[in-house]
């Protein structure tokens, strides 16, 4: 079974997976409470990786899903990438797995790495470099770069501020500095086979993004994490522009309602043009999927 991407309407390519089938979640419960507070969502907003492909294959959507490794920094045991992957291949008609690794693992999550792509298909990886507590540019995640590069395959980072701690006395010690999109431009230049995809809207450094992901062919940037209501408008100019070809559908789903994200970007200025290409046909093309 795969996706069949004529049946699309579009490709999700930031979607979170917060529980696992036995209900441990990837992040302290505290956090994940007041994360709750800072995105409003209310209610329950940790489905199943086989929930979230029914809600996804009922609105013909494909999802990039993933967890994050916040277990040397954070204490917090990890879902284990095998639970991601073994669930999207349950689903392989609507989900694509990334994995997760702490760059703290070091030689060990190398290997990890180059196991989960030959052995259980994934397509990417996510990184949090504040909440893993590291620099991307500090040479702590080159070697997982490297496996990257060598199949071409994307590596995503949070980028800009963060629900994750929002709100909490110091933050819940995330430092925000380490998620300067900045600090991607070494990384980048230095790995110019791996695709970057800077997500979320950038702030404060929204002009920063948009000045990489126009000056480096190999940089992305995802949309995941606010409503579009809220976009910066250097943000909606770029994508209508320079960066048509490069800026991606993503809802950072369960967090934002990926319902929510869609309506609120029907009301957009996108060129009509451009739309498609947003939603689903850069997605296509970074992913490989046809």
């Amino acid at each position: 079974m795969s996706i069949n991407v004529a049946d699309l309407v579009a490709v999700d390519v930031h979607v979170h997976v917060e529980v696992d089938d036995h209900g441990h979640t990837a992040l302290p419960q505290s956090f994940l409470d007041w994360s709750a507070k800072y995105f409003k969502t209310g209610g329950p907003r940790t489905p199943t990786i086989d929930e979230i492909a029914a809600r996804y294959r009922e609105r013909k959507i494909a999802a990039v899903i993933f967890t994050v490794d916040v277990e040397k920094s954070m204490g917090q045991p990890r879902i284990p990438n095998e639970v991601v992957a073994q669930g999207a291949a349950r689903n392989a008609d609507i989900l694509i797995p990334f994995a997760s690794i702490d760059p703290a693992r070091g030689a060990e999550g190398v290997k990890e790495l180059e196991r989960l792509i030959a052995d259980h298909g994934v397509k990417g990886l996510k990184f949090h470099p504040s909440l893993q507590n590291f620099a991307p540019n500090d040479g702590s995640a080159y070697g997982l770069y490297e496996v990257l590069a060598a199949h071409k395959l994307p590596a995503v980072f949070h980028t800009g501020q963060t629900g994750i701690g929002a709100g909490m006395p110091g933050g819940g010690g995330v430092k925000l500095r380490y998620s300067d999109p900045m600090l991607l431009d070494d990384v980048a230049a230095d790995f110019p086979d791996l695709p970057v995809i800077l997500a979320h809207p950038s702030v404060p450094w929204q002009d920063q993004a948009i000045s990489m992901a126009t000056h480096k062919g190999n940089v992305y940037i995802d949309l995941s994490g606010w409503s579009p209501k809220y976009f910066p408008p250097a943000l909606v100019k770029a994508a209508n522009g320079a960066l048509r070809g490069k800026v991606l559908f993503a809802s950072d789903f369960p967090v934002i309602d990926t319902d929510r994200w869609l309506a609120d970007f029907d009301t957009l200025e996108i060129k009509p043009e451009v739309r498609p290409m947003i939603l689903k046909d850069n997605a296509v093309r970074l992913l490989r999927l046809a």
